[in-house]
């Protein structure tokens, strides 16, 4: 009986000792914080941009393509005008697909480039899904050419400021430039990265989009 009751002590004694390692454990572990991403793309689909288009639209699939399904993108078109095209899940695939073939199509009368007006509806999706608890961050996708009427341009000047007052609200915000040229890209690091620093703001030519995705990534807290 003495012996049964020892066993059985020694029992209790060593789940207890187990129990108490597995909740030590348990408490250490640090989980990571999820955040949802919002993305919001900004396309050059204007006449010049056409021969770089097919690619441009590849790359934004294969980005999207690496966001957890959890996020929210938004593509928005660049051309003689600016206005949403898309917004839903990344890996909404088809809808993405049939989003730019109907709204990018080849219209010789799109000479112009809306640049200043498509970043600054981005900005403007940035704040509100801001509020709805997203990441936001904004991709530039286009060779970032002034073309047409210059009120719609983006201004470099005054672009700096406009993002350091999005940072007031979004203080995580990143921007991304992708596929223009090696030239423009030193002009968007030189006016963008004293406001959004290494980090925050990515550049890449059409040789080297594909590398940064990882970069990306990190910039969105991934």
């Amino acid at each position: 009986m003495n012996k049964r009751l020892i066993i059985t002590g020694l029992l209790i004694l060593a789940s207890a000792i187990v129990l108490k390692f597995v909740y030590i454990g348990l408490k250490n572990i640090k989980v990571d914080d999820f955040h949802k991403a919002a993305i919001i793309f900004v396309v050059d689909s204007s006449a010049s941009n056409q021969k770089m288009l097919p690619e441009e639209i590849k790359y934004v699939k294969s980005l999207c393509s690496i966001l957890d399904p959890e996020d929210e993108i938004k593509i928005l078109k660049v051309s003689q005008e600016s206005y949403l095209i898309y917004e839903g899940s990344p890996s909404d695939a088809s809808g993405i697909t049939k989003a730019f073939q109907a709204f990018t199509k080849y219209d010789e009368k799109d000479y112009g480039t809306a640049y200043g007006v498509g970043v600054k509806k981005a900005f403007e999706h940035a704040l509100s899904m801001k509020k709805e608890g997203y990441v936001p961050a904004v991709v530039i996708v286009g060779d970032l050419e002034n073309e047409g009427d210059t009120s719609k341009q983006l201004n470099w000047d005054t672009l700096p400021k406009n993002v350091e007052n999005i940072k007031k609200y979004i203080p995580e915000i990143s921007m991304m430039f992708v596929f223009a040229h090696p030239e423009k890209l030193d002009l968007v690091k030189t006016k963008l990265n004293p406001v959004l620093g290494e980090k925050k703001l990515i550049v890449a030519n059409e040789q080297n989009v594909y590398k940064v995705n990882r970069r990306f990534l990190n910039a969105i807290g991934r």
